[in-house]
């Protein structure tokens, strides 16, 4: 099922960028919502913020490493750990998938969501925001319950065992 999810994702990350592409001049920006929202279609050719400015090989090689660790857990896991920890990796995965296509295919990424307050970004970029977020909220929230739980099973075997031995 996580397959799948990062397969959509940058499906619709890609066609998104395709749509811009066909129907938009770069740099041009259309107001969705005037003065809040706009769409407007840009090249980055850096990472988030911009950072990393014309460093494309590096990016690239980050990216795949990234991708490559993040999507062997995938296959190796995917049955065994929590929904939540599964689901943001994914998310970061595709996310990834997404930008590093555009990275490896032009130099550069599309980016056309523009909140005029923050840096324009992309479906992908979102993908990964939500996917982090999603992390955060395993590693506070379900991690110390599962680590909570197996400890807890583990002190009551413990006490099993001993009781056990003492009849």
């Amino acid at each position: 099922m996580y397959f799948i999810i990062i397969a959509v994702v940058v499906g619709l990350d890609q066609l998104a960028k395709y749509l811009i592409q066909a129907n938009l001049t770069l740099n041009s920006s259309v107001p969705l919502i005037e003065g809040i929202f706009h769409i407007t279609y840009i090249h980055n050719s850096g990472a988030a913020f911009s950072l990393f400015q014309n460093k494309t090989g590096f990016l690239i090689t980050m990216q795949l490493v990234v991708i490559t660790v993040v999507l062997a857990y995938l296959v190796k896991r995917r049955n065994k750990d929590h929904w939540c920890l599964l689901l943001s990796l994914s998310l970061i995965a595709a996310g990834g998938l997404g930008n590093l296509i555009d990275r490896t295919m032009n130099g550069y990424v599309i980016d056309f969501l523009d909140l005029r307050f923050w840096p324009i970004f992309n479906v992908a970029d979102i993908s990964v925001c939500v996917g982090c977020g999603l992390l955060v909220l395993y590693m506070f929230l379900f991690e110390p319950k599962a680590h909570r739980s197996k400890k807890d099973g583990a002190e009551d075997r413990a006490a099993e065992k001993i009781d056990g031995s003492e009849e």
